[in-house]
Formats: C-alpha cells, sequence, structure tokens
C-alpha cells in the first residue's frame, strides 16, 4: 500500500506515456500500481486492474497523443473502471490534451471537440484532471470539475538560463503565443519579438511581418506545441533571413508529426528543446541530436503532492531565479 503523507494513493500508468509515469512514481517513492491494457479480437479495449483501489485517491498518467482516439479510449475505460471499483478520487495526469485546437467554431457547422472530451472524461467518472500548457485556456472552463493547467514554463527557462546565451530575443510564432513568450522573456530579461502570420489551411503558415530587431542576436522562439512543425519552419527561416546569429525553439508538446522532423532538419535551427509530455521515439532521438527533451516528472509529482496535502498548485508555475 502506497502512503503518501498519510493518504492512501495509487499511481497507474496507461500505453501512452509509461516512461513519464515511471519518473514521476521514482519522485514521489512509489511504485506504479499494476494494470494491464490488452485488446479484444475486434480491437475493442479491455482494461484489467490487478489491485484493489477501493477507498483510494488514484491518479491515471495518459497523454492523448498519437494515437489519439486510441489513447483516448483507453483512458475512458480506465475511468470507468476505476469508478466501478469505489476509487475515492479519479485524478487524471494528461499533460498533453487530444483535441485541445478543436476548441470553437471556425466556421458553420464544425464541432467543438475539445469540449466533447471534457463531457466523456467526466462522465467517464475523472475527478480532477492536470493538464500541461492547453492550447487554449478557455478549455477549463469546458470542464465542471477542477482542472490544473501547469506550465512547462519553469522547466523550459531553467534550461535557458542555464545555457547562458547573450544577446537573447524572445520570439512568439503568433499573436496568440505573445503572452507565454513575454513570460519567458521577463524571465530571460530578453526584448520580444513577434512573428504576424496567416494560416491559408490547417499546419499550413505563411510569414507575413516580423515585429522586433532580431538582427545578430541569439533568438528562441517559444510555442505550446510543435505538430508538422509548418510554422516553426518558415519562422526559423525568417527570423534567419533577417539576421539572426542563431534560432532555437522551445515548446511544451513536441509532437513532431509525419515531416515535422525532416522539414526542421532542413532549416538553420540550432537546436528545438520540448519536454517529454509526449512520448519521444528512440529513432528519432538517435537520427536528430539537434532536439532535446526535458523532463516535467518533478513538476507533475510536486503537483501530485500539493494535491494530496490540500496546497495550492500555482507555486509552480513560476520560475523562480537562483
Amino acid at each position: 500500500m502506497a502512503l503518501i503523507h498519510g493518504k492512501k494513493i495509487k499511481l497507474f500508468s496507461l500505453n501512452s506515456n509509461k516512461e513519464l509515469a515511471e519518473e514521476i512514481a521514482e519522485h514521489l517513492g512509489i511504485e506504479l500500481s499494476a494494470c494491464s491494457v490488452s485488446k479484444f479480437a475486434d480491437g475493442e479495449v479491455n482494461i484489467s486492474i490487478e489491485e484493489t483501489v477501493r477507498g483510494y485517491t488514484v491518479f491515471v498518467v495518459q497523454p492523448t497523443n498519437n494515437p489519439v482516439n486510441e489513447n483516448y479510449m483507453e483512458l475512458l475505460v480506465m475511468l470507468d473502471a476505476l469508478k466501478r471499483a469505489s476509487a475515492k478520487e479519479i485524478n487524471v495526469i494528461m499533460p498533453y490534451y487530444g483535441y485541445s485546437r478543436q476548441d470553437r467554431k471556425a466556421a458553420p457547422r464544425q464541432p467543438i471537440s475539445a469540449k466533447l472530451m471534457a463531457d466523456l472524461l467526466q462522465v467517464a467518472g475523472a475527478d480532477r484532471m492536470m493538464c500541461l500548457d492547453l492550447h487554449a485556456a478557455q478549455i477549463q472552463g469546458f470542464f465542471d470539475i477542477p482542472i490544473d493547467n501547469f506550465l512547462a514554463l519553469p522547466v523550459l527557462a531553467e534550461y535557458f538560463v542555464e545555457k547562458n546565451l547573450d544577446d537573447i530575443v524572445v520570439v512568439s510564432p503568433d499573436h496568440g503565443g505573445t503572452t507565454r513568450a513575454r513570460k519567458l522573456a521577463e524571465v530571460l530579461d530578453a526584448p520580444l519579438a513577434i512573428v504576424d502570420k496567416r494560416r491559408p489551411k490547417p499546419n499550413q503558415a505563411e510569414v507575413m511581418n516580423l515585429i522586433g530587431d532580431v538582427e545578430g542576436k541569439n533568438c528562441i522562439i517559444i510555442d505550446d506545441m510543435v505538430d508538422t512543425a509548418g510554422t516553426l519552419s518558415i519562422v526559423v527561416k525568417a527570423i534567419k533571413s533577417r539576421g539572426a546569429k542563431a534560432v532555437y525553439a522551445c515548446c511544451s508538446h513536441g509532437l513532431l508529426s509525419g515531416p515535422a522532423c525532416e522539414r526542421l532538419d532542413a532549416t538553420p535551427l540550432e537546436e528545438l528543446v520540448i519536454t517529454n509530455s509526449v512520448k519521444l521515439s528512440e529513432d528519432k532521438k538517435e537520427k536528430y541530436p539537434w532536439i532535446k527533451q526535458l523532463s516535467i516528472a518533478g513538476l507533475l509529482a510536486a503537483g501530485i503532492l500539493n494535491i494530496v496535502d490540500d496546497k495550492p498548485v500555482s507555486d509552480l508555475f513560476t520560475y523562480n531565479k537562483k
């Protein structure tokens, strides 16, 4: 039985990112609880929880990146199983929230899939959500249960502080990311530049203008995610063509779908810094050494401890200069 500060706790992991769950467990000083995920012959998900959860506060680690639908179904079935097994409280640790980009109707007759996912998770049995850098902050309002939106900023900021670059300019790849970029710029005591872009189609971007001076500077682009890297590759080339000394990029979620790595490999990007909110394949780690992955396990473990102790988690959202 795992006791954390006198409370009965169990931590489970499904198939999406077991390595992250194991790191969190190590930080907490506990073992992952046992469960198995299998499929029936027709492809249906089957969950087997192999130890009692009655009366326990349970945490389940499952980012919902690719394969998105499969990861969601695993989680929903797991939540139902935990609820029916009389778990006291079910907390979902979902660093990457799948369908988060479908947070509004951008055109007639479109769904708001981010809200649909919130409804499904609550009906299935979730009592609390722990996410990391939601694509749109308003997704928190889609839930009628507590949701903590952790920030990767302290982890990313610490990396660049220790890198000790000079003449830094922090770049937001669009107007929507200006607040995120400004927070990093404040930590690094650096000016801010903004890319004015137009997106004709999903996963396509065209740089229109660059607001700010990047000539002779070490530029750090910050975004919440890199998917196909269409936007990022164009921004990197645009910044470099305007005389930047070096270009770095960082994000919370390195989805790196499809041609993303090949696109970035063809740019003058020095380094892409991501977190392990999404599992990075060993093949990509070996093939693209310019990808640097930082762990958020310590951040999430600290969040779990604060939740267990009924302490605020907001103190974990800021970077404290040493």
